[in-house]
């Protein structure tokens, strides 16, 4: 399947020169009434009081990975919860999981966000367009963004008819990877059209370690590879844009296949026959996991003199199962089921979501938006074992904004949003365990502890969100921001009802029906200077969390068979705080400068120790050669030691390595080609990373990787 749809796409080379051979009348074109007063990112900036960031094209392009995360990671401020070789979880400024939304095309993407062992499910082709919001956006997307957010947005349709795409190769050598994607878009009259099919193939990934540790035991990694670590993805999407005079609307639809094997080393109970070699890269044995993300939405939109309306809706099925041979912490009290008996965990999550705002621009200096979003989700549950529980959630909230500019240097803007949430998780009680721990003679009241698998919990709350920020442009070289926010978060279906063995993150967790909705106070700053030859960005943040919710280390020790210590879900006061700069300097004609730095200090003021997954401080130092179509960057990047741990953590050494890429545009027979190349750990240093899946169990990152990414775009203008 792989070989022919690979083969299938270079067919389509066949008519790139063809399309690619029309000239393009583009620049014949006299637009007279536009003028273009700054770039897209500039006016995103200018017009937030927040650190905002809008990642284009070109940089994802030049920054390519083939992990989304990992490419935004170049931004200061942005970290990557690694999960293997190819999946990552976002983090914005410390915070992750249900503290920021990922949006793409107006609507939140809903899955298991709460859990650290996968990344998202989303097409890394389909990425045009990137916004990064640093710090609280809850009130635009509501509870799940008090830590930020990360919108994908298309990019705008072209003015003039034609038909356009692109194909697009990738590749890496640290998994042996080989992706290609096809998009075909048309634009005719007041409709646009585009559709993607994308699919990546790799095998299992190579990291520079013979060993790992896990549950205190040595586990061999034959030539080192991470066995059974391979897998494959498969994408399409549809998206189309009605425009007509007043109106607007586009309707998108999407699905993301993902089948992905767990290293079986670091999977349940440590079995060393499980990790010898098979002499098999590419197959995908037991455990595994595969993950199906259905997603339609639509956004509606129309203009009057003096007031804009806007709805988003959107629909989402996610489902998620764990495939692993058969075992049970209960000896032989729980059989074998009579069907899938190897199905170990299934979730299937669905979303419901509708937003309708309405903008005001009063005047040249005042502008009013109000709006009123709602979400209703509901979670089932299969398999011989599982831990998210089954639960409904209903969610429901109110804003106003509002926006002044009274001159041009400067813009005060501020917001007050009202949610209310409401969680209905269903109980279940585990009969095979109840008759296990019978069978070993433990006590009533302890086996009525453990065979809960879910408490059965009704959870509602309602609070406020609130932003006051201002923007000051002092003169055409200095932006100086501030923003203050009060912001809060409503506790998962984990973390308020689980009670039960958690593999993916090699613990038991135990949830608390008592906890409360998290609230934190939050402010940040930036300050940009910036002339023809130097841009400077400095920002610093500070968060107070009242009740911040986290794991804690009990002390106790599960009576179930290697479950290790209970983790319960716990609230503290906790703080954060740091600092990102950026510094570009034009050294001489072509040669550039770049420096990215951040710092985050997190600190639990109940036990006086930092937070658990608190990133360490880290430098990127980048000379970068740009000469007409040709660019080249040679970077070191510098990542410190993190010995600030929680209890529960181990320190991780710090770390440099040196990474080198270069980009190009070609030409062959008519046909416009983007080469992309890079080297990511030119050195195959051996490093951790702190907050990755398996820092716990010492597997180290992936060594020396080198990555291609051919993209062929192709146009053809018609009347």
């Amino acid at each position: 399947m792989r070989i022919g749809f690979i083969a299938g796409m270079f067919l389509w080379l066949f008519v790139l020169p063809v399309c690619s051979q029309e000239k393009d009348t583009v620049s014949t074109i006299r637009l007279d009434s536009v003028v273009i007063v700054k770039s897209a990112a500039q006016a995103v900036r200018v017009t937030s009081a927040l650190s905002v960031e809008a990642i284009d094209e070109r940089f994802l392009r030049e920054h390519f990975t083939g992990n989304l995360v990992k490419t935004l990671e170049h931004t200061p401020g942005i970290h990557s919860m690694d999960i293997g070789s190819g999946f990552s979880k976002p983090m914005i400024r410390g915070m992750g999981f249900n503290r920021i939304s990922v949006v793409e095309n107006g609507i939140k993407q809903e899955g298991q966000q709460w859990g650290d062992d996968h990344g998202l499910e989303l097409d890394v082709f389909n990425a045009e367009r990137v916004i990064v919001r640093k710090g609280p956006a809850s009130l635009l997307y509501g509870s799940d963004a008090m830590g930020g957010s990360i919108e994908l947005t298309p990019f705008l349709p072209p003015v003039e008819n034609q038909i356009m795409g692109e194909a697009v190769f990738s590749g890496k050598s640290i998994n042996e990877n080989t992706g290609a994607s096809l998009m075909i878009a048309g634009k005719k009259d007041q409709w646009f059209t585009k559709f993607r099919y994308s699919e990546q193939h790799f095998g299992d990934y190579h990291v520079p370690a013979d060993t790992i540790v896990y549950l205190t035991r040595m586990i061999p990694l034959y030539g080192r590879k991470m066995k059974n670590t391979a897998g494959w993805e498969r994408n399409v999407s549809f998206y189309a844009a009605y425009r007509n005079h007043r109106y607007y609307s586009d309707y998108s639809a999407g699905n993301v296949y993902q089948k992905v094997g767990f290293f079986p080393g670091a999977h349940g109970i440590p079995n060393l026959l499980s990790v010898e070699d098979d002499g098999n890269s590419r197959n995908i044995g037991l455990p595994f996991s595969n993950v199906n993300h259905l997603k339609i939405s639509t956004h509606q939109q129309y203009a009057w003199d003096k007031m804009i309306a806007y709805w988003d809706a959107g629909f989402q099925d996610n489902r998620r199962q764990e495939w692993s041979r058969f075992h049970t912490h209960y000896g032989s009290a729980q059989p074998l089921p009579d069907k899938e008996p190897d199905k170990e965990l299934e979730f299937s999550l669905q979303t419901f979501s509708s937003t309708l705002k309405m903008k005001f621009p009063v005047s040249d200096a005042w502008e009013h938006t109000a709006g009123w979003d709602m979400q209703y989700q509901q979670n089932a549950i299969g398999g011989y074992s599982f831990l998210l529980p089954e639960y409904r959630r209903f969610t429901s909230g109110m804003f106003a904004l509002t926006t002044y500019r009274p001159n041009k240097k400067w813009l005060i803007s501020g917001g007050l949003r009202y949610d209310y949430g409401r969680i209905n998780v269903i109980s279940y009680s585990d009969p095979y365990l109840a008759m296990y721990l019978q069978g070993k003679g433990v006590a009533q009241d302890e086996i009525e502890r453990y065979k809960w698998r879910s408490y059965g919990t009704n959870f509602y709350s309602g609070d406020f969100s609130a932003s006051v920020g201002i923007v000051w442009t002092p003169d055409n070289i200095q932006l100086i921001k501030a923003n203050i926010g009060k912001s809060f978060r409503l506790p998962g279906a984990n973390e308020l009802a689980a009670n039960g063995v958690h593999h993916g993150t090699f613990r038991y967790e135990q949830g608390d029906a008592s906890l409360s909705s998290e609230k934190a106070w939050q402010l940040d700053a930036s300050y940009r200077l910036e002339n023809k030859r130097i841009r400077f960005d400095m920002m610093p943040f500070f968060c107070w969390f009242g009740n911040y919710i986290y794991l804690k280390p009990t002390g106790e020790w599960s009576i179930l068979d290697d479950a290790g210590q209970i983790y319960r879900f716990t609230e503290t006061e906790a703080l954060f705080a740091g600092i990102e700069i950026s510094l570009e300097i034009n050294l001489f004609d072509r040669f550039d400068y770049h420096l990215n730095g951040e710092y985050v200090h997190t600190y639990n003021r109940r036990e006086r120790t930092p937070l658990s997954f608190s990133p360490p401080a880290s430098f990127r130092n980048t000379l970068e050669y740009r000469h007409e179509k040709f660019q080249t960057y040679l970077e070191i990047h510098s990542i410190a030691a993190q010995n600030r741990n929680a209890a529960n953590e181990d320190p991780t050494p710090g770390a440099n390595l040196i990474h080198w890429g270069a980009s190009t545009n070609l030409s062959a027979g008519g046909t416009k080609i983007e080469l992309t190349f890079s080297v990511q750990n030119l050195l195959n240093t051996k490093y951790y990373n702190h907050l990755s899946f398996y820092r716990k169990v010492e597997i180290p990152e992936p060594g020396r990787n080198f990555q291609i990414l051919i993209k062929i775009p192709f146009k053809k203008l018609f009347k």
